[in-house]
C-alpha cells in the first residue's frame, strides 16, 4: 500500500482505524525528512496490511501544531487508535522495522489498563 498523504481533515478517521497506524511528520526542505522518505516508503510497501501515512507539516501547520510537533522528522504510531509511540527523528529501516514488530506485539488489554490507571492517578 503507497503511503496516504495525512491532513486535518481525515487525521482522526486515519488514525481510529483497527490496526496499526505508522504517521511520518517531515516538511520538504528537511534533509533527515527527505533522507527518511524512502526508508518510510519502503517500510510501509513490506507492510501492506498497517497504514503509512505521511504529514506534511508545511502544509498541515494548524495540525502539526495541535500535536506539539516541534521537531521533524516526528514518528508517531497508532494500535487500534491508541497512540504508542512518539518520537522525533530519523531511524534506519532496521529500527523502523524493529518498532513495528514490538508494535504488534503489544498486548492491547494491558496498554488500555495502564491508561485507564495513569488517568485515575492524574
Amino acid at each position: 500500500m503507497a503511503t496516504l498523504e495525512i491532513t486535518a481533515e481525515n487525521f482522526k478517521e486515519t488514525i481510529s482505524k483497527d490496526g496499526i497506524v505508522v504517521l511520518d511528520f517531515w516538511a520538504p526542505w528537511c534533509g533527515p525528512c527527505r533522507q527518511f522518505g524512502p526508508i518510510f516508503e519502503k517500510v510501509s510497501e513490506a507492510h501492506a496490511d498497517m497504514t503509512f501515512g505521511k504529514v506534511n507539516t508545511e502544509e498541515q501547520q494548524q495540525l502539526a501544531g495541535a500535536l506539539a510537533i516541534t521537531s521533524i522528522p516526528t514518528l508517531m504510531v497508532f494500535r487500534d487508535g491508541v497512540l504508542v509511540f512518539r518520537e522525533a527523528g530519523a531511524l534506519p529501516a532496521p529500527a523502523l522495522e524493529n518498532l513495528i514488530e514490538q508494535v504488534e506485539g503489544l498486548n492491547m488489554d494491558e496498554v488500555r489498563a495502564e491508561m485507564a490507571k495513569q488517568q485515575e492517578q492524574a
